[in-house]
C-alpha cells in the first residue's frame, strides 16, 4: 500500500510539472503567407512569409521562447526575418524581443514606443532599450513585402492605446494581438488608456474588414461570428453597469451583481472589465 501511494505521489508531481511547462513552440500554417506561432511563454505570435524574407508579429515573452520561436520559424522558410511588428506593448508580446537578431528593425504605434521606453526604466527590462521602436505608426500604414500586402490599422484607445491590427487582404486575415480574448473578459489596460467604448468601437471596425480570420494572442483563430458575440456581450455589460449605477449602486454592488469576488482595488491591481466600465462611467458625470 505504501509503495501504491508513494507512485501516485510520484505521478502526480510528475502531473503538476508537466502542467507548469509550456507547450513547444510551433509553426501553423493560417492562410497563403499567414501563420500562427503558438506555445512557449508569452502571447501567440505571427509569422508572414514572403518571397524573400518573413516577418514577425509579436515576440513572445522570454529570451529563450524567443530563439526557439526562430527555430520552429527556419523549419518553414529560409528567409531571413527583417522586421518584427508590435501589436502593442504588453510584456508577454515584447519581452522576447531580447532574443532576436539585432538588425531585426521593430514596428509599433507611437503609443506602444511610449510605453516600451517607460518599461526600459525598470532595471529587470533595462534590455528593451536596445529594442525601443524605429519604426513608427500613428494611424494606417501600408507595407509591401516581396509582393505580400500588409496592412497595419491603428482604430484607437482599446485594449491600450497602441494597438496596432496587421492585415492581410489577400489572406482575408487579421492579427488582433489582445483586442480579442475569447471565452474570459475583455482585458483593458486603463494605465495604458485603453477604454471599453473604444474596443467596442474597434471589434466593430474589425467585422467590417473583408477578413475571414482573425489571429489573437491568446486564443485559436476565430471568425466574425465570435467578434459579433463579443460586442454583444460587452455592450449588454455596459448598459448593465450603467443601468445599475442608474439606481445609485455602489462598485462593489455592482461588482457582486455580476458575480465579480475579491479584495477591493489596492495599489498595483488592475481593475476587471465591470470596473473599467464604472470608472469610465463615472468619469463622465
Amino acid at each position: 500500500m505504501k509503495g501504491l501511494r508513494g507512485m501516485v505521489v510520484i505521478l502526480a508531481a510528475i502531473c503538476a510539472l508537466a502542467q507548469q511547462q509550456p507547450a513547444p513552440v510551433e509553426v501553423v500554417p493560417v492562410r497563403g503567407s499567414a501563420h500562427l506561432i503558438r506555445g512557449g511563454s508569452g502571447a501567440n505570435a505571427g509569422l508572414i512569409v514572403a518571397a524573400r524574407e518573413a516577418i514577425v508579429i509579436d515576440a513572445k515573452m522570454t529570451e529563450d521562447t524567443a530563439r526557439a520561436m526562430f527555430e520552429a520559424i527556419r523549419k518553414v522558410t529560409p528567409h531571413p526575418v527583417r522586421r518584427v511588428i508590435l501589436t502593442h506593448s504588453d510584456g508577454d508580446h515584447i519581452n522576447g524581443l531580447a532574443g532576436f537578431p539585432k538588425e531585426v528593425t521593430v514596428i509599433a504605434h507611437t503609443n506602444a514606443r511610449r510605453d516600451i521606453e517607460q518599461a526600459a526604466k525598470d532595471p529587470k527590462f533595462g534590455f528593451l532599450t536596445s529594442w525601443i521602436p524605429q519604426e513608427l505608426v500613428s494611424g494606417d500604414k501600408r507595407l509591401d513585402v516581396e509582393g505580400v500586402r500588409v496592412e497595419l490599422r491603428h482604430f484607437g484607445p482599446a485594449h491600450t492605446d497602441g494597438d496596432l491590427v496587421v492585415w492581410l487582404p489577400a489572406e482575408r486575415v487579421a492579427y488582433v494581438g489582445d483586442l480579442l480574448f475569447i471565452g474570459r473578459d475583455p482585458l483593458i489596460h486603463r494605465h495604458k488608456n485603453g477604454n471599453s467604448v473604444g474596443l467596442v468601437s474597434t471589434l466593430k471596425k474589425l467585422v467590417e474588414l473583408e477578413a475571414d480570420t482573425y489571429v489573437s494572442g491568446h486564443a485559436e483563430p476565430v471568425g466574425k461570428d465570435e467578434i459579433r458575440k463579443l460586442i454583444a456581450s460587452l455592450e449588454a455589460t455596459q448598459e448593465k453597469v450603467r443601468s445599475l449605477m442608474a439606481q445609485g449602486r455602489s462598485l462593489d454592488e455592482i461588482k457582486a451583481a455580476f458575480g465579480v469576488t475579491g479584495a477591493p482595488t489596492t495599489p498595483g491591481r488592475r481593475p476587471g472589465l465591470v470596473e473599467v466600465i464604472y470608472l469610465e462611467l463615472t468619469e463622465k458625470k
